[in-house]
């Protein structure tokens, strides 16, 4: 069973801003799937496994932006 969390992200701009996201993100374990819209600021995580807000934030981060749970 695969959960869905939702966050918002601030400061991305273009496609290279999701791409950023979307690598950093992907390597949490249990992600499954990571959609990244810059234009509304979302992040959205499917994973198989629970995922820490913390551990998501962290990525996002890691990429530059900062995020928090919708």
């Amino acid at each position: 069973m695969s959960s869905t969390s939702v966050f918002q992200v601030t400061g991305m701009t273009c496609g290279h801003c999701e791409m950023s996201v979307r690598e950093e993100v992907s390597e949490i374990d249990g992600v499954e799937g990571v959609e990244v819209s810059a234009q509304d600021g979302r992040l959205i995580i499917t994973a198989s496994a629970p995922v820490s807000d913390e551990a998501v934030i962290a990525a996002v981060d890691e990429a530059g932006y900062t995020a928090a749970r919708i």
